[in-house]
């Protein structure tokens, strides 16, 4: 695997020297008794949570559960709105209807924001998830719903995605704000796109080769 220099001018992966980061990562993503990671722990290190609304997983009790611990430890919420695709957790796409996504999208927010405000805070971005991230940085059709969904919610939510995707082209014509991420531990195509998490390495786990694809070149 390429490293370096030339892993970086492959993927066109460029990070600005910023005076800090905001470190995002998915939580809330159990089920009733079966738990997906850490979220206690994880709530300790990230000053952001994409916390799922339960379309590709979480339940009510544990995403405010979520909620309450982001609360207290002053992380900020973001929802994380899928396809309705519980059994895949949204990693299949869907060819839904434009009309039925953005019905989708506007109450998976609308849920999590209740739970949110329980917890006494309240939802501050938006972040696609799995599948129908992916699938919207190339498809105008769904990019425009998600945007649309969000903007009937509150145009004030900022959208977190890749950036130059047609979402963020979608989201700035409805004067929404767009945030691109960048995702440290995986590979990208040379058109900027994710690789697919089913080809081999799509998913980095050598922090030496982590280190060097965000620009340390003496790693």
């Amino acid at each position: 695997m390429a490293t370096g220099p030339k892993l970086r001018a492959a993927t066109r992966l460029k990070l600005a020297t910023v005076a800090s980061i905001d470190l995002n990562a998915d939580l809330g993503e159990g089920f009733g008794v079966w738990r997906l990671g850490d979220d206690d722990a994880m709530l300790r290190i990230v000053t952001s949570a994409n916390v799922a609304c339960g379309f590709h997983a979480g339940d009510p009790a544990g995403l405010l559960q979520v909620c309450r611990l982001a609360s207290e430890r002053g992380v900020r919420i973001g929802a994380q709105v899928s396809y309705r695709d519980l059994a895949g957790f949204g990693r299949r796409f869907i060819d839904v209807t434009p009309e039925d996504l953005l019905a989708d999208v506007v109450y998976q927010i609308g849920a999590l924001h209740g739970l949110a405000q329980a917890a006494g805070a309240g939802v501050c971005y938006v972040k696609p998830h799995g599948a129908l991230y992916n699938t919207i940085v190339t498809n105008r059709e769904q990019a425009a719903a998600v945007a649309e969904a969000v903007q009937k919610v509150d145009a004030g939510l900022p959208v977190l995605g890749l950036a130059d995707s047609v979402f963020f082209e979608e989201a700035q014509r409805r004067g929404l704000r767009t945030v691109a991420e960048a995702f440290a531990d995986r590979a990208y195509r040379p058109d900027g796109q994710l690789v697919s998490r089913r080809e081999p390495d799509a998913v980095l786990r050598d922090p030496e080769v982590i280190r060097a694809y965000l620009g340390d070149d003496d790693a």
